[in-house]
């Protein structure tokens, strides 16, 4: 039930970030309820694809559909009310990436994936919402030009397949690896905090 929770916490935590960047892109009312779903439930269906689950997650368990649309709908009536508690929209989505990537990563573990694909694996479930969101709005998505977060999640699948591969149990690496997610995320924001980038080519 605990869990269940978090997760829709997490859901509604990156469905605003994506009803908000629909907001902005002035996008309509269905514009941003479908950047809200993608955002927030995209990652988790291509996990299930990769791994073969059919029908996805998200397509089965109507709460996940629900809170996203619902979130997606609240952020465009009341979007200045919103934009003003970006903070705490960016902390929730710290937790729900740490979250999402840790249980994309054991899932993966569990269906039998080598260790290097259950990393990818994980990431992908935490950033692959706002990669389709940004592509949706055509940009480069935001994990591939700044922000140390791609960085942070495959540190946290990493610290859950490393986990598994010892044998210690299974909530506790969870935890762990959702602590190096949310702790290298939150760290980035307070720091300022980028992945570099080549220079610039002359001519």
């Amino acid at each position: 039930m605990l869990l269940t929770a978090l997760e829709l916490v997490g859901i509604a935590a990156f469905a605003a970030s994506g009803a908000l960047a629909a907001v902005r892109a002035r996008l309509d009312v269905f514009g941003v309820t479908v950047l809200a779903l993608t955002t927030s439930l995209g990652g988790g269906t291509i996990r299930d694809v990769l791994l073969g689950v059919h029908p996805p997650v998200a397509l089965v368990r109507w709460p996940y559909l629900a809170v996203a649309a619902v979130t997606g709908l609240v952020v465009f009536r009341f979007h200045p009310t919103v934009a003003k508690l970006r903070r705490s929209v960016l902390l929730l989505d710290a937790f729900g990436l740490g979250l999402f990537v840790t249980a994309g990563t054991t899932t993966a573990l569990a269906l039998g994936a080598p260790p290097y694909a259950a990393c990818l694996v994980g990431m992908t479930t935490g950033i692959g919402g706002g990669a389709l969101r940004d592509v949706l709005l055509r940009e480069i998505p935001l994990v591939l030009r700044r922000e140390i977060y791609a960085v942070a999640a495959l540190a946290g699948a990493f610290v859950v397949v490393v986990g598994d591969q010892l044998d210690l149990p299974a909530v506790p690496v969870s935890l762990a690896g959702s602590a190096v997610i949310v702790g290298l995320r939150l760290l980035a924001l307070w720091r300022h905090w980028n992945a570099p980038v080549a220079p610039r080519l002359d001519g």
